[in-house]
């Protein structure tokens, strides 16, 4: 069953770029195996931490299909199929090599900031022409929009292939009622590292994680923790990671990640315009943290 196979911690892979701003296949090929080493349930690639908005449409058909071919079956993928013109999100449903996901991950269109009425109407046209089941993604400090709970239930309960949402809206509130009113089958992931504990709490599913990218084998201790119903034990062993988990967004997704990650020596800290490395003050800060709290 999808819900089981796509709980707890899925990673919201990286993309990893040489210094002149390809795509570092070797790298991503060590990343995809440093995260399925480390314990992470599942991956979820072409998501807001692989910088898939910089990546070119044909780029992204590539990257696609490496990681089915590199995760070679040993955990569930989900690839993200998203963007602000319905259409387009078709033309990635046809293009994509789909064949090696479990689901698709599907954010609501940004910039355009359709009504609630268009929220659903687009995601039941992606529902219509989808091949996999729809995980909902809803992040409105990206995408100027926010999913209500209330066109969330109303999709998930109108298509059967809606099978989750990655709820990161901050609002723990808007979760709540989600959580309440939801059907046996949806899952309600958090889309921000550390609501995962206040979410599971309250008897969420889990975590696309970005944090999971850098640190998985101790992330995924404390979602172990929290999965067995011992949120104490959950939160003593996030104590250990919360200062890292906010250094990764002080200066925002994905450049802390990234500079965490070359930081460790598994990547190298490239991104591509219009975002940039991490400064030299944020390497010092992980290479601190990552020695006084042992996150290698």
């Amino acid at each position: 069953m999808i819900r089981h196979k796509l709980a707890g911690v899925g990673v919201a892979l990286v993309t990893p770029f040489t210094i002149d701003g390809k795509v570092d296949y070797k790298a991503l090929a060590r990343m995809i195996d440093y995260v399925i080493d480390g314990g992470v349930d599942y991956i979820v690639a072409l998501g807001t931490t692989a910088e898939t908005p910089t990546l070119y449409m044909p780029e992204r058909a590539v990257i696609a299909m490496f990681i089915t071919n590199q995760i070679a079956g040993r955990v569930p993928l989900v690839m993200g199929c998203g963007g602000n013109s319905t259409s387009e999100v078709l033309d990635q449903l046809r293009e994509f090599d789909l064949r090696g996901a479990d689901a698709i991950l599907s954010v609501t269109p940004y910039y355009n900031k359709p009504s609630q009425e268009g929220l659903y109407q687009h995601f039941r046209t992606v529902s219509e022409h989808s091949p996999l089941p729809v995980i909902l993604y809803n992040i409105p400090g990206r995408t100027g929009v926010n999913m209500t709970a209330e066109t969330t239930l109303r999709i998930a309960s109108d298509f059967d292939n809606v099978v989750g949402i990655k709820e990161a809206s901050g609002d723990i509130g808007q979760m709540q009622r989600i959580l309440d009113s939801r059907s046996d089958g949806l899952l309600v992931l958090s889309g921000d590292d550390g609501m995962t504990l206040d979410l599971m709490e309250r008897g969420g599913d889990g975590v696309i994680s970005v944090a999971a990218n850098a640190f998985p084998r101790r992330f995924m201790q404390c979602v172990g923790h929290a999965k067995a119903g011992d949120f104490e034990a959950a939160r003593r062993e996030y104590a250990a990671l919360d200062e890292a988990v906010r250094a990764l967004f002080a200066e925002g997704n994905p450049t802390g990640v990234k500079c965490a990650l070359a930081t460790m020596g598994l990547i190298g800290p490239t991104m591509r315009l219009p975002l940039v490395e991490g400064s030299a003050a944020l390497r010092e800060r992980f290479r601190t943290l990552i020695a006084e709290y042992d996150l290698h």
